[in-house]
């Protein structure tokens, strides 16, 4: 009995000696959790980062389009398969887009620290092309960037390809701002005074970023003043052509034929901006400028061949905007001009880019395949031993924006451009005579059919976009775009683009027009 007592006495002591060391191991008091907190300093949608006094927003868009009568995406069908108006023109374009920005800022003595990075993923589908032999590929836009791609069906299928772009990434800083951001030369609608659509002429784009290290200051009553050092390269390259670029047997080389090759150098200089702006209830007035230097490379393949001299450019231009008219409330009207000289993709963003305009159509000329149409504006031209010739543009853009009720919307938008070659290059092109003889048009195309050799021209574009709102964040919307293309070319040439089916044969050298519709599908969030 004793030791039955002995054992469960010690028992229990053993049992109270754990329990209390147990007890002595639990905290005397729990930590408090540190919730995520609502930061209302910027405005809705911004938290603090937890155990910081920065603020972040995550925002973005899910964004879906359809093109009709277009080979790429909302920039207008004016080269290419696109253009072609053949089998090769898609009927439709399709794309599914994610973007994401993350948004923070930060008080300090010198004021808010601000960073803004923006990316968009994509899945976009793209072109068929023809190799000459009966057969097709097609064109992946994937090619060269990130990107994502489905492979190949057994039958040989179109390949699907994702993208990934970085449109923004910059810090604003005590007036600074550094990294890259929508031009500070742009209108405060950048490419879109009342369109969906990317592509209208008159004004400069850059509305997926551009490097950039600008300060603005702010002198009271909406008034501001902005001086940027700003990159040049791809955005805002119209072309430094070399006319005398040849390749075997002294054929042009060059997705630009008679206009010559690109022969861009290294970069040297940025492009120098400075912005005059005026915010009232009213509105906005802004006046911008910009110098662009064009710095070529060699006239031929070696240093010996030698160099043209460096030309500065130039852009000009003047946006209005008139909030409140009396036709509606929210109305809008949007209205900007530009006129550049050496420094042309500060009116024609997007149609300087690669090939700019060969658009093809019908032709009721006897004798005559087809029909085309030229429009081509570098920044400058030159020949072997020559120096740089100006390209000199000059346009307008604008929109009327009319609010029927909180739901729907509808704008009307329309744009011009002129381009203009001076005398000298002139004669490059057409040659001293102006009748294609001794000049690189005639080079390519042959003068026996050519009775009028110019390579002025001038292009515009009128459209109208309806939008409806049924919820907050969410809209659909159709925007349809006419363009026609008005050149100085007359007469026939001898002409082929086996790549979109074009054979071998005589074209009638004329104006031509064409259109596209984008519906689109958008929910922000």
């Amino acid at each position: 009995m004793k030791m039955v007592k002995s054992l469960i006495l010690g028992s229990a002591a053993a049992l109270v000696a754990v329990g209390g060391a147990q007890a002595a191991d639990l905290p005397v008091k729990a930590k408090a959790v540190e919730y995520v907190k609502v930061c209302s300093l910027y405005g809705p949608g911004f938290y603090y980062i937890p155990g910081t006094d920065t603020c972040i927003k995550l925002g973005g868009y899910l964004r879906v389009d359809v093109l009709a009568n277009a080979n790429i995406d909302a920039i207008g069908n004016y080269a290419g398969a696109g253009a072609a108006n053949n089998r090769f023109t898609n009927g439709y374009t399709w794309r599914s887009r994610e973007d994401l920005n993350i948004d923070t800022r930060t008080a300090t003595e010198y004021g808010v620290v601000r960073t803004f990075f923006d990316a968009t993923f994509n899945w976009t589908s793209d072109s068929y092309g023809a190799t000459g032999t009966g057969s097709t590929v097609y064109s992946q836009l994937g090619s060269g960037t990130t990107s994502f791609s489905a492979p190949n069906n057994a039958n040989g299928g179109a390949v699907a390809a994702g993208t990934v772009g970085v449109y923004y990434a910059f810090i604003q800083f005590a007036g600074f701002t550094i990294g890259k951001a929508v031009s500070q030369f742009a209108a405060p609608w950048a490419a879109y005074p009342g369109n969906g659509f990317d592509g209208l002429v008159g004004g400069i784009s850059t509305i997926t970023g551009v490097n950039q290290f600008s300060y603005t200051a702010q002198f009271g009553n909406g008034v501001s003043l902005s001086l940027s050092a700003q990159d040049q390269t791809a955005y805002m390259q119209g072309g430094v052509n070399n006319l005398g670029a040849t390749g075997a047997g002294g054929a042009v080389l060059g997705l630009l034929g008679p206009y010559g090759a690109g022969d861009y150098a290294g970069t040297i200089a940025p492009d120098l901006i400075a912005s005059l702006r005026v915010d009232q209830a009213w509105g906005l007035f802004q006046a911008s400028f910009a110098a662009h230097n064009n710095h070529a490379a060699y006239y031929g393949g070696t240093e010996l061949t030698g160099h043209p001299d460096d030309k500065w450019g130039w852009a000009g231009a003047l946006a209005l905007s008139i909030k409140n008219i009396p036709t509606g409330p929210g109305d809008t009207i949007n209205i900007q001009g530009v006129y550049t000289n050496g420094a042309t993709r500060y009116n024609i963003s997007e149609l300087s880019l690669a090939g700019a305009n060969t658009i093809y159509g019908g032709t009721n000329l006897p004798g005559a395949y087809q029909s085309i149409g030229f429009g081509v504006a570098p920044d400058s031209v030159f020949i072997n031993g020559g120096s740089q010739q100006l390209v000199t543009t000059y346009g307008f853009r604008g929109a009327y924006v009319h609010n029927w009720n909180p739901y729907w919307n509808t704008s009307i938008y329309g744009a011009w451009a002129q381009v203009n070659y001076n005398s000298t290059a002139k004669g490059y092109i057409c040659g001293p005579a102006g009748n294609g003889v001794g000049g690189s048009f005639g080079a390519v195309f042959g003068t026996a059919g050519l009775t009028s050799c110019n390579p002025d021209y001038s292009f515009a574009q009128l459209g109208t976009q309806t939008q409806w709102t049924p919820v907050k964040n969410l809209t659909f919307s159709a925007d349809f775009t006419y363009a026609h293309l008005d050149q100085n070319y007359a007469g026939t040439i001898t002409s082929a683009s086996a790549g979109i089916g074009k054979p071998a044969a005589v074209y009638e050298l004329k104006n031509q027009d064409t259109y596209q519709l984008l519906l689109r599908a958008q929910r922000n969030w």
